[in-house]
């Protein structure tokens, strides 16, 4: 037996779940109605017999006096029903669905939105909506193993979602779970660079603490630059200052980039690191370089006091002659970079014409030197763009070195310089 107007029953039951939100205890995933959820999976022959339809009348009665405790009883007593068709079972999950939900029993409409999910009568679009509200009512009871695995399934099967992929974030750091962290973490910043958004600062805060669980360090400073390039606070600047000068992988050029990029910040105070760095600059042949950072040195009165001012004047005067030297050499070096076939001629000897004056030409010379293919092109890079900087083209060097967005350290290095140039702190 039949009821004409059980036939097809998608529209009352519809009309019985609007208003109703399953989502509504995760603020983050809000928006998703039930009303939204089911779809009209009816067939010709569907039919739901009377026993089956009067307990999911009174059902959808009882949902809409927002009495769900008794609705899902009706519910209870349609399934109890023996020799149900496809159909008939099919719309029991609907309603238990909704009546769960609204009853605030998550772990029942959880087990019927999973039915409803697995069931080929449910359309892909409703599916979706299905694993997203799955997605959030796990979540709300910190069901997070639960709550992941139906974010992931909405990810693979739909793509990109801001919502579900902050999710899946939460619910694995929550979980501990650092691997699957970096994972959802890395999806994340993907999505947000492609879309040209500033990513999250909880987010990138997860990141940092799923790579420092993991003793990754190099996966930890490239999230630390980004907390400093978009969320720029003091305490980001001293863990990835603290973390960059404690990497004993550091070549001597990153070593020399790193202090250049301490002293710019106010962290490098130490006279003996003033001379460390000064020499560094005089053996990567920028000896001017390496006058003027003493020069700085000198300004701030961080040199020539004490009882070392006599030693530190007579290594200003050693690196002071170095620099004469250069200078007068300088032009049969750029000669030779000229005709040279590697890089690293022209790019020393260009940044050389930059410290004395010379900034267009050095700046030339430096570019053909790029065309040579470097060993090192990010380093290369960053070389470019410090020479950019003491050449007074700060917006040039503010492009080129904001457009290095890798992981490596050069590329840290210069997003941290680009975040300098543009808040007018380098000295």
């Amino acid at each position: 037996m039949s009821l004409p107007y059980l036939k097809h029953p998608q529209k009352w039951l519809l009309a019985g779940m609007l208003g109703f939100s399953a989502t509504a205890c995760v603020p983050a995933m809000s928006g998703l109605s039930p009303a939204r959820l089911l779809v009209s999976a009816a067939q010709a022959d569907d039919e739901l017999g009377a026993d089956v339809g009067k307990q999911l009348q009174q059902a959808q009665s009882a949902l809409a006096s927002h009495q769900a405790g008794k609705a899902l009883e009706f519910v209870n007593a349609a399934a109890a029903v023996t020799n149900k068709n496809d159909y008939e079972s099919y719309v029991i999950d609907q309603m238990r669905a909704a009546a769960a939900s609204q009853a605030g029993n998550v772990p029942v409409a959880l087990k019927a939105y999973e039915a409803l999910i697995k069931n080929s009568r449910t359309a892909p679009a409703a599916r979706q909506q299905m694993l997203m509200a799955q997605a959030s009512l796990a979540y709300s009871i910190r069901d997070y193993a639960t709550a992941a695995n139906a974010a992931s399934r909405y990810l693979k099967e739909v793509g990109p979602s801001q919502q579900m992929q902050t999710l899946l974030l939460q619910c694995h750091y929550l979980q501990q779970d650092w691997k699957g962290t970096i994972e959802a973490g890395q999806a994340i910043l993907a999505a947000d660079q492609k879309a040209g958004q500033i990513p999250a600062e909880n987010q990138l805060q997860m990141l940092a603490t799923a790579y420092d669980q993991l003793h990754d360090s190099a996966g930890k400073v490239s999230v630390y630059v980004k907390l400093v390039k978009y969320h720029a606070r003091p305490q980001y600047w001293q863990m990835l200052i603290h973390d960059l000068t404690a990497d004993q992988s550091l070549t001597p050029r990153m070593v020399f980039n790193l202090q250049r990029l301490r002293l710019a910040t106010g962290l490098l105070t130490n006279p003996a690191e003033f001379q460390d760095m000064a020499e560094r600059a005089v053996q990567m042949n920028l000896p001017q370089l390496a006058l003027n950072l003493l020069d700085e040195g000198y300004a701030r009165h961080l040199l020539g006091t004490g009882a070392n001012a006599a030693a530190q004047a007579h290594f200003r005067a050693f690196v002071a002659q170095r620099a004469a030297e250069a200078r007068t050499d300088l032009p049969a070096a750029v000669e030779k970079a000229k005709t040279s076939p590697d890089a690293g001629p022209s790019l020393t000897a260009g940044y050389n014409l930059v410290l004395n004056g010379q900034v267009d030409q050095g700046l030339a010379l430096m570019q053909q030197g790029m065309e040579k293919h470097p060993h090192q092109p990010e380093l290369a890079r960053l070389t470019l763009g410090m020479a950019m900087m003491d050449g007074g083209r700060r917006t040039e060097a503010l492009q080129l070195l904001n457009g290095m967005d890798g992981n490596g350290t050069a590329s840290n290095l210069a997003q941290l310089w680009a975040v300098q140039l543009a808040s007018h702190q380098v000295h």
